[in-house]
């Protein structure tokens, strides 16, 4: 059997101990040490890791077998490991946060079946390698989930269906009103915190952050979060809510349906969530989750079992299209009942939920909208008016300069080829046919092409047109900037 040193540091870590493969050696041998290190193998008296399943932040994950079940039964075994310059007040908090889960583990995991179950919590106190001084380690075993979590599977299978979103938003929305009934407040909700066991389950991970709602409106809460996760109540270290999840939450099932990051989502210029471009959803999901993600938390659900009823009151069927022979999704919108939940914690009340777009149903469609099309009404964020800005200079001034030579080459008036290509050039942009990696590209083929035909340079040698081109691209781009600061500060969203 191959057992895995949790020593901190061991540069080989992999030790074989080819008695413990016979079961009743495995259950009464007395100990094991690394064979480079001398740390104990058998963890606990129990426990024996045998394989690193992950390390970052405050800890590293192990998974190990307990060699005193039947079948020798694998778990997770979390092992307390701080970045070395970690010190002082921040050592003690993130110890007291270990300790922390390892006690929300005990009174939540054995009552809810999407939360698992706390084995053991254990200290364990070694000599060093030199054998000079003793070194305290600190361990959590839990239920081990045998599945992927949902950041690994959207890297594997690419973004969510509106249906595969929902799941996971009503699965997840029970397992917080679990937890709110019980005054807690997770504070970390995330892709790679939900884990899918192999049988379809879901599970919520990772503990560490949990604070009580007690103490949330107390005092101020520590500022331990998930950046681009977190509304800006956590960010702050202000008063956390259960509404405070149901952000998170909401910006999680957003990354699933997009596959893009937080920050790439998020405008921050304007202060909104733009999300919906490329994206096949109902309208009625669509009020929901722009509600899970409103920056007050007044402004949002009040609970989980607010989002669930309101999440009820639209129903998906599935129906057969005649034309593909496909399977289909039909949306069903029930009118919206009025809320009568009130907020956890002290402050205004939530607004009423949004009607939906339309009491009929939905027309289905089993295909994702086609680029240019489905998105030339879409507005642009502000991300995007700067890289269009950008493009739009350069690409501009190396389209100007290949139309004025093809003008001067046919006989043309010099400004005609140019002109018209810069017009269809903005018109392309508009019906978001020329878009993201568009941007790149062409600009780099048509320099290319005019750097093998010097004709096409309207007399410039190579480095000057490059340095023409970026220099009225950095204008267009301030020029750009300084147009929508004016709008935002007048309060109009886009030119």
């Amino acid at each position: 059997m191959e057992v895995y040193c949790t020593r901190p540091g061991c540069d080989r870590p992999r030790n074989e101990f080819p008695d413990l493969d016979h079961p009743q050696t495995l259950v009464s041998v007395g100990q094991k040490f690394c064979s480079r290190c001398g740390m104990p193998q058998i963890l606990g008296g129990r426990y024996l890791p045998i394989r690193l399943l992950g390390q970052g932040g405050f800890g590293a994950a192990y998974l190990a077998i307990d060699r005193y079940t039947p079948a020798a039964r694998k778990c997770v075994v979390k092992q307390f490991l701080p970045p070395a310059d970690l010190q002082g007040d921040r050592l003690a908090l993130a110890q007291s946060l270990f300790v922390k889960e390892a006690a929300v583990l005990e009174s939540l995991g054995h009552e809810h079946p999407q939360i698992p179950d706390l084995f053991a919590f254990f200290p364990l106190t070694v000599p060093t390698p030199t054998g000079d001084r003793t070194q305290d380690y600190f361990y959590i075993v839990q239920e081990f989930i045998d599945g992927q979590n949902l950041e690994e599977e959207l890297a594997d299978q690419g973004p969510f269906s509106e249906a595969e979103t929902r799941i996971v938003l009503q699965e997840v929305l029970k397992v917080l009103h679990f937890i709110h009934d019980r005054g807690a407040i997770h504070r970390d909700i995330k892709p790679s915190n939900l884990m899918r066991r192999r049988d379809g389950r879901l599970f919520l991970l990772d503990f560490g952050s949990v604070r009580l709602a007690a103490q949330a409106s107390s005092n101020q809460s520590t500022s331990i979060y998930s950046t681009g996760f977190a509304p800006p109540e956590q960010v702050t270290g202000g008063m956390v809510f259960p509404s405070t999840d149901l952000y998170s939450l909401g910006v999680t099932c957003l990354v699933l349906l997009t596959g893009q990051a937080p920050e790439t989502l998020y405008d921050s210029f304007q202060g909104q969530w733009r999300w919906r471009s490329g994206v096949t959803v109902s309208d009625e999901l669509a009020v929901v989750l722009d509600r899970l993600v409103q920056l007050t938390p007044n402004q949002r659900f009040s609970s989980a079992q607010e989002v669930l009823a309101r999440l009820d009151q639209v129903t998906i069927l599935p129906l057969v299209n005649p034309g593909a022979g496909q399977p289909s999704l039909q949306i069903l919108s029930v009118p919206p009942k009025l809320s009568t939940s009130q907020p956890v914690a002290a402050g205004p009340a939530p607004l009423a939920p949004h009607p939906p777009a339309s009491a009929q149903p939905q027309p289905a469609t089993s295909q994702k909208p086609s680029k240019g099309k489905a998105r030339s009404g879409t507005p642009f964020s502000t991300r995007e008016w700067i890289s269009h800005s950008l493009f739009t200079g350069v690409q501009g001034t190396l389209i100007w300069n290949f139309g004025q030579s093809l003008g001067q080459l046919f006989g043309i008036e010099a400004a005609v080829p140019g002109l018209w290509l810069l017009i269809i050039l903005v018109a392309l942009q508009q019906s978001r046919t020329i878009e993201r990696w568009d941007l790149l590209l062409l600009p780099v083929i048509t320099l290319g092409v005019v750097s093998l035909i010097p004709l096409l340079r309207n007399g410039l040698a190579l480095l000057e047109l490059i340095m023409l081109a970026g220099a009225i691209g950095l204008v267009c781009v301030i020029v750009t900037c300084i147009i929508r600061l004016g709008f935002l500060l007048t309060g109009r969203s886009r030119p």
